[in-house]
Formats: C-alpha cells, structure tokens, sequence
C-alpha cells in the first residue's frame, strides 16, 4: 500500500518538491500575466522556457548549465518543463486555446493550495505516467511501485549506493560496466529519477576508485508525506 498523507500547505518538507515547486511557479505566472505563449505545436514558447530555466532551480541543471552551449532553449530541450505541461494539462489544471495555456477554475484555486496541488500532481507523475517517455532509452525496469517503495523505504532509511539499492531488487552481478548497464539505467530512469523529481528522494555522488558512486537517501518529504507497508520495521535513526 501507498498512502499520501495531508500536510498543512506551510508544512517545511514541501520544499524538499521539485516538481511542486514548479508547478506553483508555472501556475502562478499563467495566473500573473493571463496566459502562456505556445508555438504551433503547442509547446510553451521559447521565451517561457527561458524564464523556467531561470527560476524552477532544477536540481542538477543550473541555468549556468543549461544555457552553456545554447541560449535558445526548446521545451523539449527542457524535460522537467515538458512533463510539467503534460501534467499541468492531462490533470486539467491548465488548457490549451487559442495559442495560450490558460488556466481552468481548478488550476487556479490550486495554484495558492501547496498541499492539494501536490497530493494532485506527486502521486500521478510518479505512480502513473510512462517515465520511458522522457527516458533515454525505451527499456522499463521489473516490478511495481508498491513493491519498489516499500524496498527502498528500508533500504534507503540510512543511505544506501544506488548499485546496493539496484542489487537488493535484481541482483548483485550487475553493474555500470558490465552488460547489467542497460537494466541499472532503466532503474535510475524510471524509478529513482521520478522519486527525485516529486522530491522524495535525493542522491548524491563521489568519486571513489575512478568509479562515480551515487548515495541515495530519502528526504524529509518522504518520511513526513508517505504511509506504507514497511514503516513498521524502521529502525530509529540514532543520535549521538
């Protein structure tokens, strides 16, 4: 079982939400100015996806970055901002008429909830959109959501490497140079990326042995907005 708790909309751990902040941000400037542009093919133009790039703060992809080798940026060239717009619209928050993303009644009244745009929006992207769509590559990873987060709810409580994490699912014999790449990434695309992008997961990485090794941890939004299964066999976190 998955279960997302209500929190109050100033509650801390919201912050921890990559993709509720942007959301807020994107809803908030369709509401400040009446509307976003959109091309013929019904993205967002690119001077909103500028202005994005600037303020959605993405973690790992600073607008420093982001506009290194390029200062014209598509939508497409942005993911975040693309499955943000398919959210935004598939959810009915946003529509699209007449060359503009306009908000509905709905988006607008949560625009200024955090907490019911983000039990609107979290558990959709995570548990129920395709994440291949915006993955490198089309290979899905085995399993359930049910089963991976209440696995990575023990595993994960203290940190753990993303290749132990990945290990406890599907074995040990895999790994980034060997032939088990392919299946490790499908992991990292569609199961620890989405985590990290509602904000419930975070990662970070050293470099050990010429090897990149990445740590995964949950956050405070994981441990204050989720109920499941294998919290009862938490152990305490000790304080020294």
């Amino acid at each position: 079982m998955i279960e997302f708790r209500n929190l109050p909309d100033d509650h801390p751990d919201l912050a921890h939400s990559p993709l509720l902040r942007a959301a807020q941000l994107t809803l908030q400037h369709a509401h400040d100015h009446g509307a976003i542009g959109l091309t013929k093919t019904k993205a967002f133009k690119r001077v909103f996806v500028h202005w994005a790039v600037e303020h959605f703060a993405w973690p790992g992809k600073s607008a420093e970055e982001i506009f290194r080798y390029s200062k014209v940026i598509n939508e497409y060239e942005f993911p975040p901002l693309e499955v943000l717009h398919y959210l935004l619209i598939t959810l009915r928050l946003g529509r699209h008429f007449k060359g503009e993303f306009r908000l509905t009644k709905r988006g607008a009244e949560l625009s200024q909830a955090p907490t019911r745009l983000f039990t609107e929006i979290i558990p959709f992207f995570v548990l129920r959109i395709d994440h291949t769509s915006y993955a490198r590559f089309d290979d899905r990873p085995f399993g359930k959501w049910d089963v991976w987060m209440n696995v990575i709810n023990v595993e994960a409580d203290h940190g753990i490497t993303e290749r132990a994490l990945f290990a406890a699912f599907y074995g040990e014999e895999h790994d980034w140079d060997n032939a088990g790449w392919r299946e490790m990434a499908a992991f990292s695309s569609c199961v620890l990326r989405p985590l990290e992008w509602a904000g419930l997961l975070a990662q970070t990485a050293e470099e050990r042995g010429g090897k990149h090794i990445h740590h995964v941890f949950k956050t405070p939004l994981w441990r204050s907005a989720l109920r499941l299964d294998t919290d009862n066999v938490l152990q305490p976190v000790s304080v020294q």
